[in-house]
C-alpha cells in the first residue's frame, strides 16, 4: 500500500531564496497535474514514488480532508509539495512529501517540513520512500523517530513459479463488483484488523479504485467455498503500465479469513496470482509490499522466491 519523505530532497541549509510555501484545503485540477509531474520526476530521480496510491487518490477528491503545502519559487514553478492527510489528527496527520530533483540542496524540504509542524500541533506520521539518508537526517533534526519499515520484495517471473494447490472444497473465481463489494470488505477488514491502512477500508475506498485504468476485475482472485460460496481469501493483482519504465506485477491485496489460517490457502492464492500475471498478463516480474515486522509474511514470500528490493521507513512524531 504506498508515501515519501517529511524530509525528501530536504538539505542541511535554510529554505531556498525566493521559494514560497503556501497551504490550500484543496488543489485545482492545473495544481494537480503540477504535483503529478512532480512526483514522476522525483520517482525517476529516486527510484522510489514520492507519493503513495492513496494520495494520489485523495488528491482528485475534493471531499477528502487535506492539507495541502506548495513550494514555489520566484517564477511560479512549483519546487516542492506535502500532503497532509487529516482524516484521523488524533491518531496521527499522515504526511508525504516530495521535492523536484533540480530544487533539492537549496532548503526547499525543510521549508516544507517547518510547514507541516505550523499547520499540525499533534501527532504526525511521515513516510520515507525508499529509506532516503536526507530523510533521515531531518527526520532526526525535527524530533521524528523511526517507527516502521515496509519492504518492498520483488522476484522475476521468468523463473518457476508453484502451482496453486488449493485446499480441497475451495475454488478460485474472479472478483464481481457490485456483489462481491460488502463480502471482500468484511474478509479484508478482519484479515488485516491489526493493520493501520489496511484495516480501515471502506465501500467508497474499493469502489473508487474500480474506476481507476489498472483495475482488472480477471486479476481480483477470490477463493471460495465450493459448497456454500462463502468467500475464504483473495489475491488482488495490480499491473503497474508507467510510460518509459518496463511493466511490473502487484501482489496488490492477499488476505485470508482468519478463521480459516494455517491451511495452506495463502501461498495457493499468492502462486494463483502470480501465474496470473505471468501466464495472462505476460509480466516478467513482480512486485509487493509487506512490513518488515510481519516475519511470517516475510518468510513465505522469499520461500517463493522474492527478495528485498527496497525499504519504506515511517517516521513519528509525538
Amino acid at each position: 500500500m504506498s508515501s515519501t519523505e517529511p524530509t525528501s530532497g530536504g538539505g542541511p541549509d535554510t529554505a531556498a531564496p525566493g521559494d514560497r510555501v503556501d497551504s490550500a484545503g484543496r488543489l485545482t485540477a492545473p495544481e494537480v497535474a503540477e504535483v503529478l509531474a512532480l512526483a514522476r520526476a522525483a520517482g525517476d530521480a529516486d527510484g522510489a514514488d514520492p507519493l503513495d496510491e492513496h494520495v494520489l487518490l485523495r488528491m482528485r477528491d475534493p471531499e477528502a480532508p487535506a492539507v495541502h503545502l506548495t513550494a514555489r519559487a520566484a517564477d511560479g514553478t512549483l519546487t516542492g509539495y506535502a500532503h497532509l492527510d487529516t482524516t484521523a489528527p488524533a491518531e496521527g496527520v499522515g504526511v508525504e512529501l516530495a521535492v523536484h530533483p533540480g530544487h533539492r540542496r537549496r532548503g526547499t524540504g525543510r521549508a516544507l517540513a517547518r510547514g507541516v509542524l505550523a499547520a499540525t500541533p499533534g501527532p504526525l506520521r511521515a513516510w520515507a520512500h525508499g529509506d532516503h539518508p536526507s530523510a533521515a537526517a531531518l527526520a532526526v533534526d525535527l524530533g521524528f523517530t523511526r517507527a516502521r519499515v515496509l519492504f518492498q520484495l520483488r522476484r522475476p517471473l521468468t523463473e518457476a513459479v508453484p502451482a496453486p494447490a488449493l485446499p480441497e472444497g475451495v475454488e478460485l473465481r474472479a472478483f464481481r463488483p457490485g456483489e462481491d463489494d460488502e463480502a471482500w470488505l468484511a474478509v479484508n477488514n478482519a484479515a488485516f484488523a491489526q493493520h493501520p491502512e489496511q484495516g480501515r477500508w471502506t465501500l467508497d475506498d474499493l469502489r473508487v479504485r474500480f474506476a481507476e485504468p489498472w483495475f482488472d476485475r480477471a486479476g481480483f482472485l477470490l477463493a471460495v467455498d465450493a459448497a456454500t460460496g462463502r468467500l475464504l481469501g483473495f489475491h488482488w493483482t495490480k499491473v503497474h503500465e508507467r510510460q518509459g519504465s518496463a511493466r511490473i506485477g502487484e501482489v496488490y491485496v492477499l488476505g485470508v479469513d482468519p478463521s480459516v489460517h494455517r491451511g495452506g490457502l495463502g501461498r495457493a492464492l499468492t502462486a494463483a496470482g502470480l501465474a496470473h500475471l505471468r501466464d495472462r498478463r505476460g509480466l516478467d516480474r513482480v512486485m509487493l509490499y509487506v512490513d518488515e515486522s510481519n516475519t511470517g509474511a516475510v518468510a513465505l514470500y522469499e520461500r517463493l522466491g522474492f527478495a528485498r528490493w527496497s525499504a519504506h521507513v515511517n517516521y513519528q512524531r509525538d
